[in-house]
């Protein structure tokens, strides 16, 4: 498996889409919008928060200024790839999260 490595940096502390349930609906087209809420309003309590990860993680590459590039790039067979390991150990470095 590999993945993508994506290197935008928003201004000083600042999140294209804000972390909360109001910035992911913000972000989100009117279909994936229901879908959105569909998936939360029906989410046990204790995967309320995977929910809404997931759902950040749409809304961001759905805002990607670089998204058309990527696909196009993906569907080429041109887009560059880094390893897994490699991307949680740079994660760890910086201090981020792995899981």
């Amino acid at each position: 498996m590999s993945v993508q490595p994506v290197h935008h940096h928003s201004p000083a502390g600042e999140e294209r889409v804000p972390r909360t349930a109001d910035g992911i609906v913000g972000a989100l087209s009117p279909a994936w919008r229901m879908e959105f809420y569909r998936e939360l309003g029906t989410a046990p309590l204790d995967q309320a928060e995977a929910v809404l990860r997931r759902w950040w993680c749409e809304a961001m590459l759905d805002t990607d200024p670089d998204g058309d590039r990527i696909t196009a790039a993906a569907l080429d067979g041109t887009l560059p790839l880094a390893g897994v390991s490699s991307v949680l150990a740079r994660r760890q470095a910086r201090g981020l999260p792995v899981e």
